[in-house]
């Protein structure tokens, strides 16, 4: 099951945020999701839409920080991604976040 956990804004709005497996399938760590949302299911429905079929959110132990509500509200598109630190401590060389479309993106074939 995927860590993650919600919280909701004054405006009505909710931010989730979710631990998933890396996409990789290297087994690599995970990543961190932030989606921003009218609520929370539909939040799970924009991951869901992107191909994240298996992703419910049973919780809140892992919410988000202020920082990253911070991050997904100045971001356009309300949908951000990066690499969780695996002991759960954050590093002081975290990774920068990353917009879906970085992470959808598949590389070119080899000519």
């Amino acid at each position: 099951m995927a860590a993650g956990g919600f919280c909701k804004l004054p405006n009505g709005s909710v931010v989730v945020a979710l631990n998933l497996p890396s996409p990789s399938g290297s087994g690599g760590g995970s990543v961190r999701f932030l989606v921003l949302a009218q609520n929370r299911a539909r939040a799970l429905t924009r991951l869901r839409n992107l191909g994240m079929r298996a992703v419910y959110l049973r919780g809140n132990a892992a919410p988000p920080t202020p920082d990253e509500v911070t991050a997904v509200l100045h971001h356009p598109d309300g949908l951000i991604w990066r690499m969780a630190p695996d002991n759960g401590v954050a590093e002081l060389s975290q990774e920068l976040w990353h917009p879906i479309r970085a992470l959808l993106r598949r590389p070119a074939a080899p000519a």
